[in-house]
């Protein structure tokens, strides 16, 4: 399926490129989320008409993430969880749970499907995750997992 993209989107194109992706994918993510529109003709002139203005909007959101960037790059954030005596964690830290914690931290938004863990995050120790803030920024982080004190 041909979509025309809205704006830039890592590993798959740049703002009012037409590209051929897999309809689910064009449907269930791309057009869902307002990353692309279907390519029809009109849908095209459209896109190359406001492609000054997405591409001002994209670079605003770039400067917004090298401030992000900035404040975050290689910083260490720690998480208490409870742990087995074998310091395997009960569940696992999620992406949510990260945002949430830098968000309390640093007050800073950051989008639960940007953050991505190198490995999943089962057991107490220091784990890398790499944070896309932009199609062109991106950063890594260490979660430190330490156990959380027992309740007597």
């Amino acid at each position: 399926m041909k979509v025309v993209l809205l704006e830039n989107i890592r590993k798959i194109g740049s703002i009012g490129e037409i590209i051929d992706v897999k309809r689910g994918f064009a449907r269930n993510y791309l057009i869902s989320k307002k990353k692309a529109l279907f390519a029809s003709k009109e849908n095209v002139k459209e896109v190359e008409k406001i492609k000054q203005e997405l591409n001002k909007k994209d670079q605003e959101k770039k400067k917004e993430a090298k401030v992000i960037l900035e404040k975050i790059r290689n910083k260490t954030y720690e998480i208490k969880k409870l742990s087995t005596e074998n310091k395997e964690l009960y569940g696992s830290v999620k992406p949510t749970e990260i945002s949430k914690l830098i968000h309390k931290i640093d007050n800073m938004e950051i989008n639960p499907s940007n953050i991505q863990p190198t490995k999943e995050i089962k057991s107490l120790g220091e784990f890398k995750v790499e944070i896309n803030l932009h199609s062109e920024v991106q950063t890594k982080i260490s979660i430190k997992v330490i156990p959380q004190e027992e309740i007597k």
